[in-house]
């Protein structure tokens, strides 16, 4: 790993006092949770239909018992643990760095590694609610059921993640922009920043910006510090620098 990209990178946090961090699903491929959009992704696999089909409103409204087959067995991992990188992050809060997490993520990572002001703009597997009565459900709730979980009171279960076809929280949106409009750095991690619109919270920064991914993304030419290695490795030896006697 190229030393100077992560002493770069290191002096970058040292004299910031509002970093913000973007992160997409790279953050915890090391946690053993598949990404998107590489080689190997969900994205790349055969199914009787593509997921972005299968993770839209319409199909959970219209094929339920289909739609949990698939998010049981592909989108929730309850054996996953935080990461180096995650681990970072929560550090970086607790020293005063780092304000926030923007995370499209909904696998609750950065909290588990004690990240705080965690901003999720995709909602969250650990969170789940009935369509009827809105009556709350944890993730153990949805694993144990069979066929479609459904509350005491009859209705459907849902997840709390954004599926296709459904707007981002808004007050995710609220405090993401907020994050950013005050940030005096931004890292932008695990992510191609293909997804919209929360890409484009990113797209709108233009202060000082680090880029952690290992593909190149649209904004690379914009930043000041592109290190192509895994997220992990690299927030641990950037850590190492901070923290160092």
């Amino acid at each position: 790993m190229a030393a100077e990209p992560i002493k770069k990178l290191a002096d970058m946090l040292r004299a910031s006092k509002r970093a913000v961090f973007f992160g997409g699903a790279g953050v915890s491929t090391e946690s053993g949770i598949p990404d998107f959009r590489s080689t190997d992704g969900l994205y790349n696999q055969q199914w009787r239909y593509p997921p972005e089909t299968i993770l839209s409103h319409t199909f959970f409204q219209r094929k339920t018992e289909e739609f949990y087959q698939f998010y049981r067995q592909k989108m929730l991992f309850p054996s996953a643990r935080p990461n180096p990188a995650h681990e970072a992050l929560a550090r970086l809060e607790q020293m005063g760095i780092l304000a926030a997490v923007i995370t499209q993520n909904i696998d609750g990572l950065h909290q588990a590694a004690g990240s705080r002001n965690v901003i999720e703009l995709h909602g969250s597997v650990l969170r789940n609610h009935c369509v009827r009565c809105r009556r709350a459900y944890s993730l153990d709730d949805i694993l144990n059921a069979q066929g479609v979980p459904r509350c005491a009171c009859g209705g459907v279960i849902k997840p709390d993640v954004v599926l296709y076809e459904e707007a981002l929280p808004p007050d995710a949106i609220e405090s993401a922009v907020d994050a950013i409009a005050r940030a005096d750095l931004m890292i932008i991690g695990g992510t191609s920043l293909a997804v919209y619109p929360a890409a484009g919270f990113a797209a709108d920064y233009a202060g000082p910006l680090a880029i952690i991914n290992r593909s190149p993304t649209s904004m690379d030419h914009r930043a000041d510090v592109v290190i192509d290695q895994p997220i992990g490795q690299t927030m641990k030896a950037v850590m190492a620098l901070i923290e160092e006697k």
